[in-house]
């Protein structure tokens, strides 16, 4: 952020990029800029600014901005509310006499992005909600902008190649605001469009698309499966005890996989000094859902035959997917040093159709399960071309 293009946003009146609040309460205004911001309906491909602790005229209110505060304005990103996530930046900043908070959001490359199901947009000095002309603007440019392989177009497929009940019925009223279906006259084309499953221009589906509703995905994405196979041992040289196979649609898949967590977890009693008893597992069933519902989301579907890979041994668990770190993360950092999204289209659906909470948690919660299970911490393998994550029994 630059001291003199926020000065002059200040100065000027509320526009397209620019909007004030003096509220420090109102996170439902917060989340609504933000989608708005992310949306940059007039294309204009910069940032917008929401100026907190701001009076109308641009003088701080006399507010004072604490770290708790900053906090709470950067946990909106990744709390699921606004999809996909937005890219933004929050600071505090001394402006107009005063404490300022300062959110700068900058234009998705997939729009429409939507908060609580709807698609805010700003029109000059407002807010709006998104008509079926101006989500079809937003649409088209997605696929255009996307740099991920699960927004692309899957040129081989056609729309009878999905399963639409399953959108319409299970996906769309997790995923848009009641309002919005009710009064919702837009074609199918463009209401999968809307959410990034299908490319308007080409008159495909989208790769995200034939995984969530395709009736045969593997017929265009030969890997798009999970393998189990439990081993009398702890090697692959010992006796199979048993094999599976989790495919079909995404929705089957991690709801194939969570029931797998559950069935890993094997319960049973254990002393606790003072306390009783209390309910130990080999494997916290948190911590493998979390595994699983990962292992899915990251993994490289792009080019690749090869299924997710979950080995289960006497002493631990393998979870292997194509794919290493994607984007701008590396080794050094992880898994501290943030989240980068390889499938975000996938990850939104995770977080819509309930298999994950919050957005860049996975790993943490994992962690924290173990522990308190008195288990061993989860291990990463990294390498380019495959994650691997191990989670040992425990005793």
């Amino acid at each position: 952020m630059d001291r003199t293009e926020l000065e002059r946003m200040l100065a000027d009146i509320e526009s397209d990029r620019v909007e004030r609040t003096i509220s420090l309460t109102d996170f439902e205004k917060y989340g609504e800029a933000i989608c708005s911001f992310a949306n940059d309906l007039p294309n204009s491909g910069k940032p917008g600014y929401l100026f907190i602790a701001a009076t109308p005229n641009g003088v701080a209110s006399g507010a004072k901005i604490e770290d708790q505060f900053l906090q709470q304005l950067a946990a909106i990103r990744s709390e699921g509310h606004i999809q996909p996530l937005p890219t933004m930046n929050v600071q505090k900043w001394t402006l107009g006499g005063g404490d300022m908070a300062v959110v700068e959001v900058f234009p998705s490359d997939l729009p429409p992005v939507r908060y609580r199901g709807r698609t805010c947009i700003r029109v000059g000095p407002r807010r709006a909600i998104a008509t079926p002309a101006e989500e079809r603007i937003l649409s088209e440019r997605s696929v255009g902008r996307s740099r991920t392989w699960d927004a692309r177009p899957c040129t081989e497929a056609t729309l009878g190649d999905l399963a639409l009940d399953l959108f319409s019925l299970t996906y769309r009223p997790n995923a848009v605001s009641f309002d919005t279906i009710e009064e919702n006259h837009r074609p199918l084309e463009l209401q999968l469009a809307s959410l990034r499953f299908f490319d308007l221009k080409t008159s495909c589906p989208t790769n995200s698309g034939v995984l969530l509703f395709g009736k045969d995905p593997c017929s265009f994405v030969p890997g798009a499966y999970a393998q189990y196979v439990q081993y009398n041992g702890e090697s692959q040289a010992d006796e199979v005890l048993q094999e599976r196979r989790f495919s079909g649609d995404l929705l089957d898949i991690f709801r194939d996989l969570d029931r797998l967590a559950k069935e890993l977890a094997d319960g049973r009693p254990s002393d606790r000094a003072e306390l009783g008893y209390q309910t130990v597992f080999d494997y916290p069933p948190k911590a493998m859902h979390e595994l699983l519902m990962n292992a899915v989301v990251h993994r490289n579907y792009e080019g690749s035959t090869t299924p997710i890979m979950i080995n289960h041994y006497s002493n631990r668990i393998e979870i292997q997917n194509p794919g290493g770190l994607f984007g701008d993360l590396t080794p050094d950092q992880f898994p501290k040093g943030g989240t980068a999204y390889r499938n975000p289209v996938l990850a939104e659906a995770a977080k819509v159709l309930g298999f994950v909470n919050r957005f860049g948690r996975g790993i943490p919660i994992i962690q924290r399960e173990l522990e308190r299970n008195g288990s061993s911490a989860a291990e990463f393998v990294l390498q380019p071309n495959y994650f691997l994550a191990i989670a040992r029994r425990r005793p």
